[in-house]
């Protein structure tokens, strides 16, 4: 099950808003075939690792063990069900990390492997799978993204000097990252403070992109000018505001705000599909979320530089889970209880 958890990983950031799944067959110890789920829409990982068995080796597949990280698909999609397929190939055992949280299947393809009479092993390493895929337990079981904090602060605590002008903190390492970190989500959130201070494009530019992810900007009165970056078409824009802009040609979605957030911000993410996303700044925004306990994970970048004084940088209630070294910056990530 760990190879399996390893493979299902290659996925980040190509498979949403299909889960990350990985699958090894194994004949009496050896490991005869294995596959990930690629792509979202592709082939998923039991069907690849079957695909993968040598001509040799496919007499056994019928006295072989599947690992799979999360419950076999029983229903259409796009795709076939894996467990039909598995029952087709007359699999001797099934052995599972999580059971699949998604109403559509929700042990409806356990008990089709068992109605089959298909030996099928739960909860193995269980919590490492619901950790590996907890954007996708956390949409289904919240009806909300998996909301990731991300900010850079001073030496000394400090979110930006006080003339709010472009300033990096962090260092080109630590840049990197965080493309490779949009890269792997469905969606980007900032407030109109950050694109009037920073221009920001909000795209995966400095990794090879998979994807580009939507780009939420957060603008109850209307303040940015239609030349802002983040209307460009380089990637999607879903612009959240109190009244329409029929100048900008983005989406938009006009409605009430309680709390500093628009009332409809989960509800339509939840509609549109979007499992993740990162919330990227500027202070109020992110502290509207701290506020309110809307966050699942916040990474913190901390640069090696002192700003003396400046705009304090939000502050979460709890202990870093994680701390290590990006070139010259320090990141603390932060996982919620």
């Amino acid at each position: 099950m760990h190879r399996c958890l390893q493979l299902a990983l290659l996925g980040a950031g190509s498979v949403a808003p299909n889960p990350m799944v990985g699958a090894v067959l194994v004949h009496e110890g050896r490991i005869i075939g294995e596959g990930y789920h690629q792509r979202f829409g592709g082939p998923h990982a039991e069907v690849l690792a079957i695909r993968s068995v040598k001509p040799e080796d496919e007499h056994l597949i019928s006295e072989s063990t599947i690992y799979v990280n999360l419950e076999p698909c029983s229903h259409h999609g796009k795709t076939p069900p894996c467990a039909d397929l598995l029952i087709e190939k007359r699999i001797k055992r099934v052995v599972i990390a999580n059971t699949d949280p998604n109403p559509v299947v929700a042990g409806r393809g356990i008990k089709k492997l068992r109605d089959a009479g298909i030996e099928v092993i739960t909860d193995v390493l269980e919590a490492k799978g619901n950790f590996l895929n907890r954007r996708f337990f956390t949409f289904h079981k919240h009806k909300r993204p998996y909301i990731i904090l991300k900010w850079a602060q001073s030496a000394d605590g400090f979110f930006t000097k006080d003339n709010q002008t472009q300033h990096w903190i962090t260092g080109d390492l630590s840049r990197r990252l965080v493309h490779r970190w949009r890269n792997e989500e469905q969606a980007i959130l900032v407030g109109y403070r950050t694109v009037l201070a920073d221009d920001p494009e909000l795209t995966v530019r400095l990794w090879q992109p998979q994807h580009q992810p939507l780009r939420i900007v957060l603008d109850r009165d209307n303040t940015l000018p239609e030349t802002s970056k983040v209307f460009n078409e380089a990637a999607s824009t879903l612009l959240l505001s109190a009244k329409n802009r029929p100048d900008l040609p983005v989406q938009q979605l006009i409605g009430p705000w309680k709390d500093g957030l628009p009332v409809q911000l989960f509800p339509i993410l939840f509609e549109r599909n979007i499992q993740s996303i990162i919330i990227e700044g500027g202070v109020a925004t992110l502290n509207v979320f701290i506020n309110q306990g809307l966050w699942d994970e916040a990474r913190v970048f901390t640069g090696p530089e002192h700003f003396v004084q400046g705009i304090t940088a939000p502050r979460l209630p709890i202990a870093p889970n994680n701390t290590e070294t990006i070139g010259t910056d320090r990141l603390d990530t932060y996982y919620k209880p």
